[in-house]
């Protein structure tokens, strides 16, 4: 369990009480001043705890270390005095004033089941607080109920990668990107998890300069601090950071065409090598052949604009390059074990917790078992 108090962001201090289980409790103390940088962390029904938390020790560790406070923040929700993370864990909450101050930064959290998240009271008060010129930072899945208030039209933006070509698919107004962070104007978006440290490093690193960034980095030992254009993904289910330039090239060009699959030989001549060295590399790096790869990037896209949207099982399968619908799900239940239609809401409300069977290096292990028993026994292919 968390409790966490918020006293009016006017009073001398802020206390956070945490409780766990078979953990002590400790008390952290946020003097609040008059000059400090207020940051409002609005939650969503099953954010992200970690998002929040890496967005708050940094600010924490900021005001340790300088001689006057720099931040204060408190949390807010129009969902109910109590708000439960995708953890279980609850974080009280006010809802927050009508009208934010222009040098605040108002932070939304959301994530699964922020997708569907729709709330007018939100969005009306988003909007107003765009129209006062208070910095907005919307992370991971908050950027769905950021787009659809339409404060991200004509920006860039991110948001976790799983959910980037779902986020495409409904928001065309919106340039999705695949890094940890996004700064467009007063508009902010950030991938989520520990993409929340880099962010406000970055942030405190431009509001109060790089060495107390880097002083904060050394307290809470996060090397190297990451800039916002960062990739999200670096292992891509192997276990390692992928080593190989052309395989990576390979892969991103894989991605970038889901929906008009090239052939290996296309692949190879724009990544500039021949075939027969691209699908050496790939087997050796990626313990898979490059169709093969190709195939399961287009399920899993598949499998978030199942959950992400409200485009058809048909509509789906044609976007992510598939010729006739039942090839499509024949490739889906044989990689994930389930039809299309059962990933049509990733977490029901009525589960506990989320699950996102299927996972990459689980899918690679399969093919890796595959490739030896056809080694073994030619003549018995499954």
């Amino acid at each position: 369990m968390i409790i966490v108090e918020y006293p009016s962001l006017s009073t001398v201090d802020c206390r956070i009480f945490v409780s766990i289980p078979g953990i002590l409790p400790f008390t952290a103390v946020m003097a609040s001043d008059s000059t400090a940088t207020r940051i409002h962390c609005v939650l969503i029904p099953r954010f992200n705890m970690m998002s929040l938390t890496g967005l708050i020790e940094p600010m924490r560790i900021a005001n340790y270390l300088s001689l006057a406070p720099l931040f204060s923040h408190a949390c807010w929700s129009f969902d109910g005095a109590e708000v439960t993370a995708s953890n279980g864990m609850t974080v009280p909450c006010a809802e927050p004033p009508e009208r934010l101050g222009r040098d605040d930064l108002m932070v939304l959290f959301g994530s699964w089941g922020g997708e569907y998240y729709q709330n007018p009271r939100l969005f009306s008060w988003l909007r107003l607080q765009a129209r006062l010129g208070v910095r907005l930072c919307a992370v991971e899945i908050g950027a769905y109920p950021f787009a659809r208030a339409g404060l991200l039209d004509g920006k860039t933006a991110t948001t976790h990668w799983s959910y980037v070509s779902g986020f495409e698919e409904q928001f065309d107004a919106v340039e999705a990107r695949d890094q940890l962070f996004t700064l467009d104007g007063q508009v902010m978006t950030c991938a989520g998890g520990t993409a929340t440290i880099d962010l406000m490093l970055h942030l405190i690193g431009e509001w109060h300069g790089e060495r107390l960034a880097g002083e904060i980095a050394d307290q809470m030992m996060h090397h190297p601090v990451r800039p916002g254009t960062t990739p999200q993904r670096m292992t891509l289910g192997q276990g390692v950071e992928m080593s190989s330039s052309s395989v990576r090239e390979a892969i991103e060009l894989i991605e970038r065409t889901v929906s008009e699959p090239l052939t290996v030989p296309e692949i190879a001549a724009q990544v500039g090598i021949s075939q027969r060295q691209l699908e050496r590399q790939f087997r050796k790096v990626m313990g898979c052949s490059v169709v093969q790869f190709s195939l399961l990037m287009r399920l899993q896209r598949a499998r978030v604009l199942l959950i992400s949207t409200g485009l058809s099982v048909r509509e789906i399968s044609a976007a992510c390059g598939f010729n006739s619908l039942s090839h499509f799900a024949y490739a889906f239940k044989k990689c994930f074990g389930r039809r299309p239609s059962d990933y049509r809401q990733a977490w029901p409300e009525q589960e506990a917790e989320p699950h996102w069977p299927g996972s990459l290096a689980r899918y690679l292990d399969t093919l890796h078992v595959r490739r030896r028993i056809e080694g073994e026994r030619p003549s018995d292919r499954p």
